[in-house]
């Protein structure tokens, strides 16, 4: 697999992870329920206080982030 089909790739999971993610945390943050429970995916995880899901969408942004440096970098 080439460098730019794999960073596309990656880029694309990371979008779908953020938007995941970023979903579980506006219901865990702002709107006060656990969208995990409702979705039969178990409980809500918190880790040092915060939500895991959180944790989540930064992890996915900084792989986002990467990715699209790798992309725009010199090929």
């Amino acid at each position: 697999m080439k460098k730019q089909v794999a960073l596309k790739t990656i880029l694309i999971i990371s979008i779908l992870g953020m938007l995941f993610s970023g979903y579980l945390s506006y219901g865990e943050l702002f709107a006060g329920s656990c969208y995990a429970t409702q979705l039969g995916m178990g409980s809500c995880s918190v880790v040092a206080g915060i939500p895991a899901c959180v944790y989540g969408f930064v992890m996915y942004l900084v792989v986002f982030v990467i990715s699209i440096i790798g992309l725009r970098g010199k090929k």
